[in-house]
C-alpha cells in the first residue's frame, strides 16, 4: 500500500464511523425525545448504578476511539517508512523558493522530476525560516526547520505534473513559493537528468 492510499484509507475509515455515529446518536436522541416525553413520563427514571450500562458506554466507544487510532497510526507508518531502494533528493527551503539536489550535484529550482515507478525520499531542511513542505496530491506535509534535516517519501505512480506549496507563513511573499513537481517515464528523467 503506498503511503496515498493509507492517509485516504485512514481519512475515509475515521469519516464513515464519524458519519455512523452521526445518524446513530441522532436517531437514538430523537426516540428518546420522543419515547420519553414530559407529557408520557413526568417523573424522569434513575439509571444511576446500572453497571451493564456503564460497561457498555465506555468499552464501545473506547474500542472504536482505538480502531481509529490503529488505523491512523498504520498510515503514519506509512508515511515513515521509506522502502530501502527509494531514489533520494535534497531539498532546500529559502524565501522563497525550493532547492533541489539530485545525487549528481544537478540542482533546480521550484521545479522536482522524478522517474515514473520509483520511491522518492525526500531529505528536506531550510536554509533560512519556517517553511512547510507540502505536495497535496501525494498527501505529504513536512516541515522544513533551519539546523534540522526531516524526510517524507512519495511513490510515483502516475505520469503528470502536480503542485508542490508552503504551507508555513515564511514571509511576505509566502504565497509565491509555490513548486511543480514532474513525473516523467524513466528513459525521460535520465536525459534530463544528465543535462
Amino acid at each position: 500500500m503506498t503511503p496515498v492510499q493509507g492517509v485516504d484509507q485512514a481519512f475515509w475509515y475515521i469519516l464513515g464511523i464519524s458519519v455512523v455515529l452521526l445518524f446513530g446518536i441522532t436517531a437514538v436522541m430523537v426516540f428518546f425525545v420522543v419515547r420519553y416525553r414530559r407529557s408520557k413520563h413526568p417523573v424522569a427514571a434513575d439509571i444511576r448504578d446500572n453497571y451493564p450500562l456503564e460497561i457498555v458506554w465506555t468499552i464501545i466507544p473506547t474500542l472504536i476511539a482505538l480502531s481509529m487510532f490503529y488505523v491512523g497510526w498504520s498510515s503514519y507508518l506509512g508515511l515513515r517508512t521509506v522502502p530501502d531502494d527509494a531514489m533520494e533528493v535534497e531539498v532546500l527551503a529559502q524565501q522563497y523558493s525550493w532547492i533541489f539536489v539530485y545525487d549528481n550535484d544537478k540542482e533546480t529550482e521550484n521545479e522536482l522530476v522524478v522517474p515514473l515507478g520509483r520511491a522518492v525520499k525526500l531529505n528536506i531542511t531550510s536554509l533560512d525560516v519556517l517553511h512547510s513542505f507540502f505536495v497535496p496530491a501525494f498527501r505529504i506535509k513536512v516541515d522544513a526547520v533551519k539546523g534540522m534535516s526531516t524526510y517524507t517519501w512519495f511513490y510515483a505512480d502516475e505520469l503528470g505534473e502536480y503542485d508542490i506549496e508552503c504551507t508555513e507563513y515564511c514571509g511576505v511573499d509566502h504565497s509565491a513559493m509555490v513548486a511543480k513537481l514532474r513525473i516523467v517515464p524513466e528513459t525521460e528523467f535520465q536525459s534530463w537528468l544528465l543535462k
